[in-house]
């Protein structure tokens, strides 16, 4: 398994997504590309990205709108990456939710050193010794290390390996509609068959245990002709709370 933590890079200039690309793959990091929204909205969705490097003017959808619609559901890291040098934009981006700025043109070394200082700040920071272990949502804890979920009167509910493993998919990506497929994916590490709905029959089962009312769930929604949608609030526990 590979733990380097997963960079997404949103860029339509070809040249300098291929630099930043070779530089981060350097450095040991993983790396998805992207020159639009649609195509970094489709990498969210299917994969753990650990921090977005965003270009703040991109064809259709700019930066910081992109930005925004990220910030409205996940706390993933963002970095805005600008040739403009105006301090509006700066504060703008910031404002938006980005958590460092950095105007172009950059140097590599720079480059690095505000991924990995964002990184280790990051709530939901992925090399092993930072990595968020406990989360809570609405009035329950989810505690991977243990793989348990505690309620309010610290006692676990019982969940099965797939019941678990889906649900930390879930909870680590609040507010995006996930198809059957990005789940089973997602939650088996790639080793889902096509056609395997069991899906279904795990959704309902986690929905029998979590929600107020199973029969008209909350927290776990379906979003008809597309997938499940995790609604919750999630927000990522440092040790001891």
């Amino acid at each position: 398994m590979n733990d380097a933590p997963h960079i997404l890079l949103v860029e339509d200039h070809l040249e300098i997504r291929d630099l930043v690309q070779r530089v981060l793959q350097r450095e040991g990091f993983r790396v998805s590309l992207a020159a639009e929204g649609r195509t970094m909205r489709k990498l969210l969705a299917d994969h753990r990205i650990d921090l977005i490097l965003l270009d703040l003017m991109l064809p259709g959808e700019d930066g910081l709108s992109l930005c925004r619609a990220v910030r409205a559901g996940s706390l993933v890291p963002i970095i805005m990456l600008t040739a403009k040098g105006d301090e509006v934009d700066r504060v703008i981006g910031l404002e938006m939710g980005a958590d460092d700025y950095l105007a172009k043109p950059f140097g590599s070394r720079e480059l690095i050193a505000r991924i990995r200082a964002v990184l280790r700040r990051a709530p939901f920071a992925t090399a092993p010794a930072q990595r968020t272990l406990r989360y809570r949502f609405d009035r329950w804890v989810l505690d991977i290390e243990h793989r348990e979920v505690l309620g309010e009167d610290g006692i676990a509910v019982p969940l099965s390996s797939g019941e678990f493993d889906l649900l930390v998919v879930l909870v680590e990506r609040p507010g995006r509609s996930l198809s059957r497929e990005q789940l089973l994916d997602l939650a088996r590490g790639g080793n889902a068959a096509p056609l395997d709905r069991s899906i279904d029959t795990q959704i309902s089962r986690l929905r029998r245990k979590i929600e107020r009312d199973a029969s008209n769930p909350q927290l776990i929604k379906t979003i008809w002709g597309s997938g499940y949608l995790f609604t919750p609030t999630v927000e990522p526990l440092l040790h001891g709370d």
